[in-house]
């Protein structure tokens, strides 16, 4: 069975980078399917996560960082010119490999590759959830020509996933929100590893994972830590991340004078290590599409503490028993769901004990044989 994946670039340690990565690795080497990723911008840079040897990687070479940076007009005027170029680029790779399955991360190929006569069946897989696929979201916050071109572009979003042969998404929360469109099948994401040692939960480390996005909420966590930092002086809130909002971040820690204890560091490949080096999880996100730093964690015997955003924290947290959902964005809440842990060692440890214990529903063959069960569906019907 040949599968492609079609993706922006394999060069960020992003979760999503890492997820079909994994997932394509799965299904060469224990599936024997002839696996094909195509990316847009690879653009010579080295791949983050290790590909298999039995996946074939291409690259389009069709820079879309090249709109970014100019006025409105000119940034649609090139984005347009590139993405002609990479309809024609995409086509051209698509009909020479005569694939079964095409996957889009529902990027901007969604609009045109159904028309693509390649003899693949098209999936489209979510990677965040509906209302915020895309960015799109961000669009509509900004000014009346963004808010235009924001909307028209979820019409046809919408419009051009519905006639796709399945849309994939990773929560039931997500497939609802789906149902009036098209019917969506619920697979979510698999977790990387299992340690064989789990944190003890007793080091003064409180971690946190991810893009230093608007997204990830990071300037919510810094004022819940703000409210009990002066509690604990011998703890510390590490996050390893990131992105567009590092500077305004560190400014808002200075500014509280938290520079001691709530710290920001680069991403590391040995993430393990920090997660066993520590005693729980906070994820302070606004929302998410699934939230794998969760079950990262808690494969590493992490009790994790999330507010209850849209979506995902709600599907992998069992609440007070192998870790904690708060309000959605309420700071009070999350600094006492964070006070709750610092001082009770036995909670951590007992809910850490179970957080081990449940993530395993989320095992690659667990999750995979999902994947392989929709190709054969989708190939009958």
């Amino acid at each position: 069975m040949k599968i492609v994946y079609i993706y922006s670039a394999l060069n960020t340690v992003g979760g999503a980078d890492r997820i079909i990565t994994e997932k394509a690795n799965y299904l060469a080497d224990k599936c024997s399917y002839e696996i094909y990723i195509i990316t847009a911008h690879q653009n010579g840079k080295p791949l983050f996560f290790p590909l298999s040897k039995k996946v074939q990687h291409i690259d389009l070479g069709v820079d879309f960082n090249k709109q970014y940076n100019h006025s409105f007009f000119v940034r649609g005027w090139i984005y347009f010119k590139l993405l002609r170029i990479y309809k024609k680029k995409l086509t051209k790779t698509l009909l020479s490999i005569h694939p079964d399955f095409t996957i889009t991360t529902i990027s901007r190929d969604i609009d045109f590759l159904t028309n693509i006569k390649d003899g693949s069946l098209k999936i489209a897989e979510a990677h965040n959830a509906k209302p915020f696929l895309r960015n799109l979201h961000l669009m509509q916050q900004r000014s009346i020509p963004y808010q235009i071109v924001g909307k028209m572009w979820t019409k046809k979003m919408e419009k051009a996933i519905s006639h796709f042969s399945a849309l994939v998404v990773l929560t039931e929360r997500d497939a609802n929100d789906w149902e009036k469109i098209i019917k969506a099948t619920v697979i979510p994401n698999s977790v990387a590893f299992y340690p064989e040692q789990t944190s003890m939960c007793e080091n003064k480390y409180i971690i946190s994972v991810g893009r230093l996005s608007e997204q990830k909420g990071y300037d919510l966590l810094i004022k819940a830590w703000e409210q009990i930092a002066s509690k604990y002086p011998d703890w510390k809130l590490i996050i390893y991340g990131e992105g567009e909002e590092h500077d305004i971040l560190n400014k808002e820690i200075e500014k509280r004078h938290l520079q001691n204890s709530f710290i920001i560091k680069k991403p590391v490949q040995n993430i393990i290590d920090k997660y066993l080096e520590s005693s729980f999880y906070v994820l302070s996100s606004r929302f998410e599409g699934f939230g794998l730093v969760l079950i990262e964690a808690m494969a590493c015997g992490l009790p994790c503490i999330a507010f209850n955003c849209p979506n995902g924290p709600a599907d992998i947290i069992k609440d007070g028993v192998d870790g904690m959902l708060t309000e959605n964005g309420s700071i009070e809440g999350l600094a006492k769901a964070m006070e709750l842990l610092i001082d009770s060692p036995s909670t951590r440890q007992e809910m850490g004990k179970m957080a081990r214990q449940n993530v395993l529903r989320y095992t690659p063959d667990i999750i995979m044989q999902k994947w392989v069960s929709l190709f054969e569906i989708l190939k009958k019907s």
